[in-house]
């Protein structure tokens, strides 16, 4: 998507594909195990959580979330509940955006959206069940953890619920359609992004640095990080939907223009745009300085999120 990044930023010896194609299947079997370990689901609503939970997601904000604690010499594992978790409000978000009410999308992946695979009211109920289910999760995780660490996950569970609700994306969310045929202006655009998009990531990341232990210089350092690659992941989108494949993004393309959505290729022009972008990225990986080779898989992230294809 762009060239601009700096060549002394780029650190090819870190080969990301297998690292997230590894990553990918430990949050995978994991969300199956989370959603299928209790037998007392109706059937109808289990099978739309998982249809969605299956559709062939990223997992980018679990793997976050894991990198950003691997980051701190913390543990993976640990961190794997909490991005289970994340995973399961991002999915509850999307099945709820495709909704005939919001963005009215047929096909999500390369796939049905799930309110044309099963019903309107199931993909309702689906979505609330997901969320529902992510702070069960989280919740079950900590009463499993030593008295001493309540404090932690508390933190987790609040940051998490802020990032997600009305303080968060709901709020973007909400801007977004309020915004539809009125044009924004640049901050208001980028705050509308940072609320929308940014704040689950950044979540994601902070999540990881609470469970990495990190001091007030690296989770300052984290925070940027996370801010900067949610806001260049919705400008790629933004990009993406203006000029991606919809074959390879399993979703149809030029449907901002068509809901008259604000978004930076048409508030700036694309080449504009795809600068942004790299600018955001080039300060995600500044932010990164101060952190050794255990950080490369989240430099490495950075610019996956610009250059990714879908």
């Amino acid at each position: 998507m762009t060239t601009s990044l700096p060549s002394e930023s780029i650190r090819n010896e870190f080969d990301l594909k297998p690292y997230l194609e590894s990553r990918r299947a430990i949050v995978d079997s994991a969300l199956l195990n989370y959603l299928h370990g209790s037998r007392r689901n109706d059937a109808e609503i289990l099978a739309a959580m998982t249809y969605s939970i299956q559709a062939g997601g990223k997992r980018l904000r679990p793997i976050l979330c894991m990198a950003a604690a691997h980051a701190l010499g913390g543990s993976e594992a640990e961190a794997l509940p909490v991005g289970c978790a994340l995973e399961m409000i991002h999915t509850y978000s999307l099945i709820h955006d495709d909704l005939p009410a919001m963005d009215d999308d047929d096909v999500r992946r390369g796939k049905p959206t799930s309110h044309r695979a099963f019903s309107e009211a199931t993909a309702i109920l689906a979505g609330d069940a997901l969320l529902t289910c992510a702070f069960q999760c989280l919740a079950d995780h900590a009463l499993q953890q030593p008295p001493q660490q309540n404090g932690q996950w508390l933190k987790i569970i609040a940051l998490i619920a802020s990032a997600a609700g009305q303080d968060g994306m709901i709020e973007g969310q909400m801007r977004d359609i309020a915004a539809e045929g009125n044009e924004l202006a640049l901050d208001e655009l980028e705050q509308l992004h940072l609320l929308k998009t940014g704040a689950l990531i950044s979540a994601a990341i902070e999540s990881g640095a609470i469970l990495g232990h990190a001091d007030a210089e690296a989770y300052r350092s984290l925070k940027e990080y996370g801010r900067c690659i949610g806001l260049a992941f919705q400008v790629a989108d933004d990009i993406l939907n203006e000029v991606g494949n919809p074959e390879i993004m399993g979703k149809a393309v030029g449907t901002d223009r068509l809901h008259r959505k604000n978004t930076y290729p048409a508030l700036l022009g694309l080449s504009a745009a795809r600068q942004k972008a790299a600018d955001l990225v080039n300060r995600a990986l500044r932010s990164l300085e101060i952190f050794d080779t255990k950080s490369d898989p989240l430099r490495a992230i950075a610019r996956y999120v610009i250059e990714r294809r879908r």
